[in-house]
């Protein structure tokens, strides 16, 4: 029977036996490389989808980012659902805003919880917070990275919190921030010029997001919530006075709030309401938008 056996089995053939020991390489190979670019993934949670190109762009194909607060949510109210803050327990930093943002305030310490070996970067160091005198924003305006000069000093702590938890892949982090640092600064040119030249000096908009745009570019920003609510209709009467005598032509609201009020006034001085998010991931070209939209928004 075992000679059976024997006389049964086809020989492997000199040519055969090599396919055979290449297919295996190749598989071996694949399955370590694949091992080894899991290895290389940096979790990063941040708050809001703009860090999410900060991050991106800083730590190119090292990263995977985990956005805390998702498109269309308002950060001032958003309670995310267990399954996102889930996500933070395998993340090595988390991007903190760090300028008062009610999400962060309400969530650090159930975040910091769920990974207690995770850096937490505040994104806000060397920034120059606006004092709003306000409760509801903890005594400053947290919406720093709508100024490009801000959003530049977010990428500078991004890049060093990055070199800090991937020390092998430090160099690489440094080129990208640098490059992307002087697409920010070619914005903040463009941004600077194109507002100058437009002659606007005020901004009317629904929800008080714009501050640090309008401080670094020369603006008035003229909210027409009243601390967090709705007008009362003698601002709302105040406010399309000031809209006339400015030759404001245009209200800006945002799709996380409601536009009522915007429309409200818009038709009272026969303008337009437009929509604006300072929250888009695509931070360059949303800046480059909003900035030329505030530059249409008032007759000379």
């Amino acid at each position: 029977m075992r000679s059976q056996r024997k006389g049964n089995t086809a020989p492997i053939s000199p040519v055969a036996a090599i396919l055979a020991v290449l297919l295996l390489a190749a598989v071996t190979a694949g399955c370590t490389e694949t091992g080894e670019e899991g290895e290389k993934d940096i979790v990063v949670a941040v708050t809001i989808p703009p860090e999410q190109e900060f991050v991106e762009r800083v730590g190119g194909d090292h990263v995977r980012v985990i956005v805390l607060v998702p498109q269309g949510a308002d950060p001032h109210t958003y309670e995310p659902p267990p399954g996102v803050l889930a996500g933070v327990a395998e993340a090595k930093m988390y991007a903190a805003v760090g300028s008062g943002i009610e999400f962060e305030l309400a969530w650090m310490d159930k975040i910091a919880s769920l990974n207690r070996n995770m850096l937490v970067v505040d994104c806000s160091r060397g920034v120059d917070l606006i004092s709003t005198g306000e409760g509801s924003h903890q005594g400053t305006d947290p919406h720093i990275w709508v100024s490009p000069r801000n959003a530049k000093v977010m990428v500078e702590n991004i890049c060093e919190g990055l070199m800090e938890v991937d020390p092998a892949n430090a160099d690489e982090y440094r080129r990208n921030a640098d490059a992307y640092l002087e697409e920010l600064d070619r914005l903040d040119a463009e941004i600077a010029r194109a507002l100058a030249e437009s002659g606007v000096e005020k901004i009317m908009v629904y929800h008080s997001s714009w501050a640090y745009l309008a401080r670094d570019y020369g603006l008035v920003e003229v909210p027409i919530e009243d601390e967090g609510k709705e007008p009362s209709p003698q601002r709302i009467e105040r406010l399309v006075t000031l809209a006339r005598d400015e030759g404001i032509k245009v209200i800006f609201a945002s799709p996380e709030h409601s536009t009522r009020s915007a429309e409200v006034i818009a038709d009272e001085i026969d303008g337009t309401v437009v929509t604006i998010s300072s929250l888009e991931k695509d931070y360059i070209e949303n800046m480059r938008y909003v900035a030329s939209v505030f530059a249409g928004s008032s007759e000379p």
